[in-house]
């Protein structure tokens, strides 16, 4: 994948990190601005610690380029050293939404990448690249609850 900077993103990245990823894209009227400031508040609150990043997927790779996701960062106050959006191919960030991260809530579902990828959740995944958690990117408890899981892992 490419970030918000023209930078290759690779798991290596994320090598011995706890990081929260979500699926989102740039133009989305819908949920994807309350996401993106609960992803900044927890940014916020993770600042200083650098076992802990984040990793926002653009569903709509062909639209939001490097460029545009860096406009988007420069407007979330996205910090680059902390917070990677990234685009790239869209079969393999489908991919990682359904079958990685298990993102969308109707598991089993057969769909294609002509079903469009739009969810609100945040996982967080540990230091071993397990899922620890999902939690509503769009509710200001179970992003309490996220931020509290965050400091037990970090306590691990």
């Amino acid at each position: 994948m490419t970030n918000q900077n023209g930078e290759i993103v690779t798991n290596k990245t994320f090598d011995n990190k706890i990081y929260i990823t979500d699926f989102f894209f740039t133009v989305c009227p819908g949920i994807c601005p309350k996401m993106a400031e609960n992803m900044t508040l927890i940014q916020e609150e993770f600042l200083q610690s650098e076992d802990v990043m984040l990793l926002s997927h653009s569903v709509t790779p062909d639209f939001d380029t490097p460029e545009v996701l860096q406009k988007y960062a420069e407007r979330k106050k996205v910090n680059p050293n902390k917070w990677h959006l990234v685009t790239g191919d869209k079969e393999v960030i489908y991919n990682l939404g359904r079958n990685e991260y298990f993102v969308e809530e109707d598991l089993g579902e057969i769909k294609s990448n002509d079903d469009f990828l739009h969810t609100e959740n945040f996982i967080l995944v540990d230091k071993n690249r397990h899922i620890r958690g999902i939690y509503n990117g769009l509710n200001t408890t179970s992003i309490n609850h996220l931020i509290a899981d965050v400091k037990t892992l970090q306590n691990e």
